[in-house]
Protein backbone atom coordinates (compact mmCIF):
# COMPACT_ATOMS: atom_id res chain seq x y z
CA UNK A 1 0.00 0.00 0.00
CA UNK A 2 1.37 3.38 -0.98
CA UNK A 3 1.41 5.82 1.96
CA UNK A 4 2.67 8.87 0.09
CA UNK A 5 0.38 11.80 0.95
CA UNK A 6 -1.99 9.47 2.83
CA UNK A 7 -3.72 11.17 5.77
CA UNK A 8 -2.87 9.00 8.76
CA UNK A 9 -4.43 9.36 12.21
CA UNK A 10 -2.46 7.89 15.12
CA UNK A 11 -3.96 7.57 18.58
CA UNK A 12 -1.51 7.89 21.43
CA UNK A 13 0.66 9.70 18.90
CA UNK A 14 2.36 12.17 21.21
CA UNK A 15 4.93 9.78 22.68
CA UNK A 16 6.26 6.24 22.77
CA UNK A 17 5.43 3.84 19.96
CA UNK A 18 2.79 6.20 18.61
CA UNK A 19 5.22 9.06 18.12
CA UNK A 20 7.80 6.77 16.53
CA UNK A 21 5.13 5.53 14.12
CA UNK A 22 4.12 9.12 13.36
CA UNK A 23 7.73 10.02 12.62
CA UNK A 24 8.28 6.98 10.39
CA UNK A 25 5.07 7.61 8.43
CA UNK A 26 5.87 11.31 8.12
CA UNK A 27 9.33 10.56 6.78
CA UNK A 28 7.77 8.12 4.30
CA UNK A 29 5.60 10.91 2.90
CA UNK A 30 2.37 10.53 4.85
CA UNK A 31 0.40 13.40 6.37
CA UNK A 32 0.03 12.53 10.05
CA UNK A 33 -2.52 13.55 12.66
CA UNK A 34 -1.45 12.93 16.25
CA UNK A 35 -4.20 12.23 18.79
CA UNK A 36 -3.81 12.07 22.56
CA UNK A 37 -4.93 13.55 25.87
CA UNK A 38 -1.90 15.74 26.60
CA UNK A 39 -2.22 18.76 24.29
CA UNK A 40 1.12 20.27 25.26
CA UNK A 41 2.94 17.05 24.45
CA UNK A 42 1.05 16.72 21.17
CA UNK A 43 1.96 20.29 20.22
CA UNK A 44 5.67 19.67 20.81
CA UNK A 45 5.62 16.30 19.03
CA UNK A 46 3.74 17.59 15.98
CA UNK A 47 6.08 20.59 15.70
CA UNK A 48 9.06 18.23 15.43
CA UNK A 49 7.62 16.44 12.38
CA UNK A 50 6.91 17.47 8.82
CA UNK A 51 3.33 17.28 7.53
CA UNK A 52 1.98 16.82 11.07
CA UNK A 53 -0.98 18.24 12.98
CA UNK A 54 -2.64 17.22 16.23
CA UNK A 55 -6.04 16.94 17.89
CA UNK A 56 -6.34 16.62 21.66
CA UNK A 57 -8.88 13.91 22.49
CA UNK A 58 -9.40 11.05 24.93
CA UNK A 59 -10.23 7.92 22.91
CA UNK A 60 -12.03 6.52 25.93
CA UNK A 61 -14.45 9.44 26.00
CA UNK A 62 -17.37 9.07 23.58
CA UNK A 63 -17.91 12.84 23.30
CA UNK A 64 -14.24 13.37 22.48
CA UNK A 65 -14.35 10.64 19.86
CA UNK A 66 -17.43 12.14 18.23
CA UNK A 67 -15.74 15.55 18.12
CA UNK A 68 -12.59 13.94 16.72
CA UNK A 69 -14.48 12.20 13.93
CA UNK A 70 -16.43 15.34 13.04
CA UNK A 71 -13.26 17.43 12.95
CA UNK A 72 -11.35 14.94 10.80
CA UNK A 73 -14.30 14.44 8.45
CA UNK A 74 -14.75 18.19 8.03
CA UNK A 75 -11.06 18.48 7.16
CA UNK A 76 -11.24 15.90 4.39
CA UNK A 77 -11.19 12.57 6.21
CA UNK A 78 -8.36 10.05 6.59
CA UNK A 79 -6.89 7.15 4.63
CA UNK A 80 -5.26 5.26 7.50
CA UNK A 81 -6.40 4.78 11.11
CA UNK A 82 -3.72 3.58 13.53
CA UNK A 83 -5.12 2.41 16.88
CA UNK A 84 -2.08 2.70 19.11
CA UNK A 85 -3.39 4.23 22.37
CA UNK A 86 -3.35 1.71 25.17
CA UNK A 87 -2.92 1.15 28.89
CA UNK A 88 -1.25 -1.61 30.90
CA UNK A 89 -1.75 -2.05 34.63
CA UNK A 90 0.29 -5.27 35.00
CA UNK A 91 -2.19 -7.21 37.11
CA UNK A 92 -1.06 -10.71 38.13
CA UNK A 93 -3.29 -13.68 37.44
CA UNK A 94 -4.03 -13.91 41.17
CA UNK A 95 -6.07 -10.72 41.28
CA UNK A 96 -6.17 -8.50 44.35
CA UNK A 97 -9.18 -6.72 45.78
CA UNK A 98 -8.65 -3.58 43.66
CA UNK A 99 -8.43 -5.34 40.30
CA UNK A 100 -11.83 -4.45 38.86
CA UNK A 101 -11.29 -0.78 37.95
CA UNK A 102 -7.79 -1.43 36.61
CA UNK A 103 -8.91 -4.37 34.49
CA UNK A 104 -11.91 -2.41 33.26
CA UNK A 105 -9.65 0.47 32.24
CA UNK A 106 -7.51 -1.89 30.17
CA UNK A 107 -10.52 -3.40 28.42
CA UNK A 108 -12.14 0.00 27.87
CA UNK A 109 -9.06 1.57 26.24
CA UNK A 110 -7.41 -1.43 24.61
CA UNK A 111 -10.59 -2.99 23.20
CA UNK A 112 -13.85 -1.03 23.42
CA UNK A 113 -12.29 2.34 22.50
CA UNK A 114 -10.71 0.77 19.42
CA UNK A 115 -14.04 -0.74 18.37
CA UNK A 116 -15.70 2.64 18.78
CA UNK A 117 -13.06 4.44 16.71
CA UNK A 118 -13.24 1.85 13.94
CA UNK A 119 -17.02 1.99 13.87
CA UNK A 120 -17.01 5.80 13.73
CA UNK A 121 -14.33 6.03 11.04
CA UNK A 122 -15.50 3.19 8.79
CA UNK A 123 -17.85 5.42 6.73
CA UNK A 124 -14.94 7.81 6.11
CA UNK A 125 -12.50 5.03 5.21
CA UNK A 126 -14.98 3.34 2.87
CA UNK A 127 -14.96 6.46 0.71
CA UNK A 128 -11.21 6.21 -0.01
CA UNK A 129 -9.78 4.43 -3.00
CA UNK A 130 -7.28 2.70 -0.71
CA UNK A 131 -7.56 2.67 3.09
CA UNK A 132 -6.19 0.81 6.09
CA UNK A 133 -6.82 0.16 9.76
CA UNK A 134 -3.76 -0.70 11.82
CA UNK A 135 -4.28 -2.19 15.28
CA UNK A 136 -1.46 -2.29 17.82
CA UNK A 137 -1.87 -5.58 19.64
CA UNK A 138 0.85 -7.41 21.58
CA UNK A 139 3.21 -10.37 21.73
CA UNK A 140 0.94 -11.48 24.57
CA UNK A 141 -1.88 -12.45 22.20
CA UNK A 142 0.23 -15.52 21.36
CA UNK A 143 1.18 -16.35 24.95
CA UNK A 144 -0.25 -14.44 27.93
CA UNK A 145 1.85 -13.21 30.82
CA UNK A 146 0.92 -14.13 34.39
CA UNK A 147 2.16 -10.65 35.38
CA UNK A 148 -0.10 -8.86 32.88
CA UNK A 149 -3.07 -11.18 32.85
CA UNK A 150 -5.89 -8.75 32.12
CA UNK A 151 -3.78 -6.70 29.68
CA UNK A 152 -3.07 -9.95 27.81
CA UNK A 153 -6.81 -10.65 27.72
CA UNK A 154 -7.66 -7.18 26.39
CA UNK A 155 -5.17 -7.51 23.55
CA UNK A 156 -6.34 -11.05 22.78
CA UNK A 157 -9.86 -9.65 22.42
CA UNK A 158 -8.59 -7.06 19.93
CA UNK A 159 -6.72 -9.74 18.01
CA UNK A 160 -9.89 -11.81 17.69
CA UNK A 161 -11.89 -8.81 16.52
CA UNK A 162 -9.22 -7.79 13.99
CA UNK A 163 -9.40 -11.22 12.38
CA UNK A 164 -13.19 -11.08 12.16
CA UNK A 165 -13.13 -7.56 10.76
CA UNK A 166 -10.61 -8.50 8.06
CA UNK A 167 -12.74 -11.43 6.92
CA UNK A 168 -15.95 -9.36 6.95
CA UNK A 169 -14.41 -6.60 4.85
CA UNK A 170 -13.04 -9.12 2.36
CA UNK A 171 -16.39 -10.90 2.18
CA UNK A 172 -18.18 -7.64 1.39
CA UNK A 173 -15.43 -6.51 -1.04
CA UNK A 174 -14.68 -3.37 0.99
CA UNK A 175 -11.22 -2.06 0.15
CA UNK A 176 -9.92 -1.45 3.68
CA UNK A 177 -6.81 -3.39 4.65
CA UNK A 178 -6.33 -4.59 8.22
CA UNK A 179 -2.81 -4.65 9.63
CA UNK A 180 -1.96 -6.12 13.03
CA UNK A 181 1.16 -5.19 15.00
CA UNK A 182 2.42 -7.49 17.75
CA UNK A 183 5.17 -5.63 19.63
CA UNK A 184 7.27 -7.36 22.28
CA UNK A 185 8.28 -5.28 25.30
CA UNK A 186 9.13 -1.81 23.98
CA UNK A 187 11.19 0.85 25.74
CA UNK A 188 8.52 3.48 26.52
CA UNK A 189 7.05 5.21 29.56
CA UNK A 190 4.56 2.35 29.87
CA UNK A 191 7.37 -0.15 30.54
CA UNK A 192 9.69 2.14 32.50
CA UNK A 193 9.47 0.09 35.70
CA UNK A 194 10.10 -3.29 34.10
CA UNK A 195 13.62 -4.73 34.35
CA UNK A 196 13.61 -6.88 31.22
CA UNK A 197 14.99 -6.71 27.69
CA UNK A 198 13.13 -4.14 25.55
CA UNK A 199 13.38 -3.00 21.96
CA UNK A 200 13.35 0.60 20.76
CA UNK A 201 9.99 1.97 19.56
CA UNK A 202 11.69 2.97 16.29
CA UNK A 203 12.15 -0.72 15.46
CA UNK A 204 8.40 -1.33 15.64
CA UNK A 205 7.68 1.83 13.65
CA UNK A 206 10.12 1.02 10.87
CA UNK A 207 8.91 -2.59 10.67
CA UNK A 208 5.35 -1.29 10.36
CA UNK A 209 6.12 1.11 7.52
CA UNK A 210 7.98 -1.62 5.62
CA UNK A 211 5.05 -4.00 6.11
CA UNK A 212 2.42 -1.48 4.98
CA UNK A 213 4.41 -0.70 1.83
CA UNK A 214 4.50 -4.41 0.92
CA UNK A 215 1.03 -5.40 2.23
CA UNK A 216 2.36 -7.67 4.97
CA UNK A 217 -0.58 -7.72 7.36
CA UNK A 218 1.13 -9.20 10.44
CA UNK A 219 4.06 -7.35 12.00
CA UNK A 220 6.05 -9.35 14.55
CA UNK A 221 9.09 -7.39 15.70
CA UNK A 222 11.89 -8.62 17.92
CA UNK A 223 11.22 -11.75 19.95
CA UNK A 224 7.56 -11.82 18.94
CA UNK A 225 8.46 -13.96 15.92
CA UNK A 226 10.12 -16.48 18.26
CA UNK A 227 7.06 -16.65 20.51
CA UNK A 228 4.82 -16.95 17.46
CA UNK A 229 6.80 -19.90 16.11
CA UNK A 230 6.81 -21.50 19.56
CA UNK A 231 3.03 -21.07 19.72
CA UNK A 232 2.59 -22.78 16.34
CA UNK A 233 4.64 -25.74 17.59
CA UNK A 234 3.04 -25.93 21.04
CA UNK A 235 0.75 -23.28 22.59
CA UNK A 236 1.45 -24.69 26.05
CA UNK A 237 5.22 -24.43 25.64
CA UNK A 238 4.89 -20.91 24.28
CA UNK A 239 3.13 -19.86 27.48
CA UNK A 240 5.86 -21.49 29.55
CA UNK A 241 8.52 -19.70 27.48
CA UNK A 242 6.77 -16.35 27.89
CA UNK A 243 6.66 -16.76 31.67
CA UNK A 244 10.11 -18.26 32.19
CA UNK A 245 11.80 -14.94 33.04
Amino acid sequence: MDIQNKKTLITGGGSGIGFSIAKAFSEAGAEVILVGRNEERLKISAASLKNATYIAADVGNTDDVQRLVETVTRDGGIDILINNAGVANYLPALLGDDYHEKAKEEMDINFFAVLNLINKFLPVLKQREAAAIINLESILVYAPSINASTYSASKAALRSYSQSLRMQLEKESINIKIFEVFPPLVDTDMTAGLDIVKIAPEVVANDLVAAVLTDEFYIRSGMTENIYQAMLASPENAVLLMNSH
